[in-house]
Order: C-alpha cells, then structure tokens, then sequence
C-alpha cells in the first residue's frame, strides 16, 4: 500500500503548470523518492519509460551520441524496443542519477525540445553535482525531498485529522484538552521510535513490532555506509567515524558535535571536508549557533 506523502501535491502542481521544466528530485537514500515518482507517473501518464542507472547498468551509455533528444531516445529504444515514446503523453524517469550525472546536462534539451516530461532522482546529488559539465541551470526545476515528518507518519497509521486540529488550537492559541494531549503525545512517541524512513513506518503500520523497525533501520544504516565507502573518495574513514559517533553524541547534552571523541588530538580543520560531505549527501543536518547567525554564511 502507497504511503501518501507531501511530495504528491507537488508533483501535480508541477504537471499543471504548462511551463514545467524538468524535475530533479534530491534526497537521501530510502526516503522514498523512487516510490513517490512512479506512484505519480502511473496515474497521469499513457507512457512511463522508467530508467534505474543503478539497476540497469546498460543505459548509462545513452550519452554516448551526445547530449540532444533524438540520439537520447535512439539510444534507449536500441536496449529496450519495448520503451515507448508518445510526444505530450510520455513521462522519462531517470532514477538513481548519481550514477549517471551527466544525465543532467541534458535536461536543457528535453526542455527547449518540450515532447516529454523528465522527472530525475537520485541520492548523494550535492556531490556528485560537482561532477556535472553544465547541470542545465535555467532549464530545470529542483526538489528537496525528506523523510516522512509527523504529519505523514499520521497519514500512514490512517490518522488524517490529528495535524489539522493541532494546527487549529496552535492558531487560535488554546489548549487542545488533556485526553487528546495524551493521545498526540503517544502518537508522536511513537514517531520518535519508528522514524520516518518509509520501510520503517510500513513495517510499524503493519506489525506493530519495533524489533521489526529496529532491524529494518539497521539495514537502511548499512546502505549508507556502503554509499559512504563508495563515494566518499579520499576520506571514506574520517566520514565513517563521524555518521557512527553522531548517535552517541545525540544522547549527551552537549550543544555541539566534539571531535575530540573521534580522537583525543581531533580538530575540526581536520574534518571539515569529511564533515560538509555528509552534508551534502543530505545525511546530516549542520546547525549553526543562534548567537552567531552568520557563521557559514558568506555576507
């Protein structure tokens, strides 16, 4: 069963607009990106050509002609004939796009060429955009998606009034009562516990089990520290030390990350970049304190 996210109201306020560009959807692995996209495509569109680069190794030659639509879609047709292109009736998936970046040097020609949607997706996006020769700027419109948040973990256990009374008595700035205080709060304990990684809240949608969950967001661990490995280049162990330490961290007090638990002699000039890359992967979030707004920031 589909999970609803926030992601669908976007995505078809993006086909109702008549100028749309491309859509290049960036996020972290297992939020749900890919589901999101195929959900939507299967529901609005005669024909989905749907591309995984991660999967389907074969297509990440489809650039080989260059850059322009035909050869892009001569190309895909010659290693799957089954793939049907209907002009105005057609949405192209390329999904797992960091595999292949260059992909996005295209979107500017499927834009002007204006025959069919592109919806790109893909993890670890903020590195690999660095790799990209043009990313079609202009000619493409760019998401940020997330793990599910309070209100779409509601949604999943079939709770799709609790968010807007919340909203009501945070408004109007009146208490919501006790009995339904105890009942929101029980309901986003359990948000606490389960996350918001789709396979995790499915499974506690279905079992109600959080040895489940638990097991479930262990192997989501494993996924991104086999990405860390792959595509960290350079400073894999100075990144992997940080994504292990960053929980435990979590369970103190302190106000700010320490390096000197990595190592005693540790010093942030020597994790900066293994810092920014996770960062940029969109694994961790880098907070800056309130009493110096302007720390990371180019004035």
């Amino acid at each position: 069963m589909y999970l609803r996210r926030k992601i669908d109201d976007y995505l078809t306020q993006w086909k109702n607009n008549e100028n749309r560009y491309p859509l290049i959807i960036k996020g972290a692995r297992q939020i749900g990106k890919t589901e999101s996209v195929k959900h939507f495509a299967d529901r609005n569109y005669e024909s989905v050509v749907s591309i995984n680069f991660a999967l389907e190794k074969q297509f990440q030659m489809i650039l080989s002609d260059g850059y322009d639509v035909e050869n892009i879609i001569k190309n895909i047709s010659l290693i799957d004939p089954s793939k049907k292109f209907i002009a105005n009736r057609t949405l192209i998936i390329f999904d797992e796009l960091q595999e292949l970046p260059d992909i996005a040097t295209s979107l500017k020609a499927f834009k002007l060429d204006g025959r069919f949607d592109v919806i790109c997706s893909g993890s670890l996006l903020g590195i690999n955009y660095k790799k990209i020769h043009s990313n079609s700027v202009g000619y493409k419109t760019d998401y940020e998606m997330f793990s599910m948040d309070f209100e779409e973990f509601l949604w999943a256990l079939d709770n799709d009034t609790l968010m807007d009374f919340i909203r009501l008595c945070f408004q109007e700035k009146k208490p919501m009562g006790q009995v339904l205080h105890r009942k929101t709060m029980d309901y986003f304990r359990q948000y606490l516990i389960v996350g918001g990684m789709p396979q995790a809240v499915k499974t506690y949608r279905d079992s109600h089990d959080f040895d489940q969950v638990d097991r479930v967001k262990r192997d989501i661990l494993e996924l991104y520290r086999a990405d860390i490995i792959k595509h960290a280049e350079g400073y894999q162990m100075k990144v992997a030390q940080i994504f292990d330490d960053i929980p435990a961290q979590l369970q103190k007090h302190d106000t700010k990350f320490k390096f000197s638990s990595l190592k005693k002699e540790a010093r942030f000039r020597e994790y900066e970049d293994a810092l920014f890359w996770l960062s940029d992967a969109m694994i961790t979030n880098i907070c800056y304190n309130s009493t110096a707004p302007n720390i990371g920031l180019k004035l």
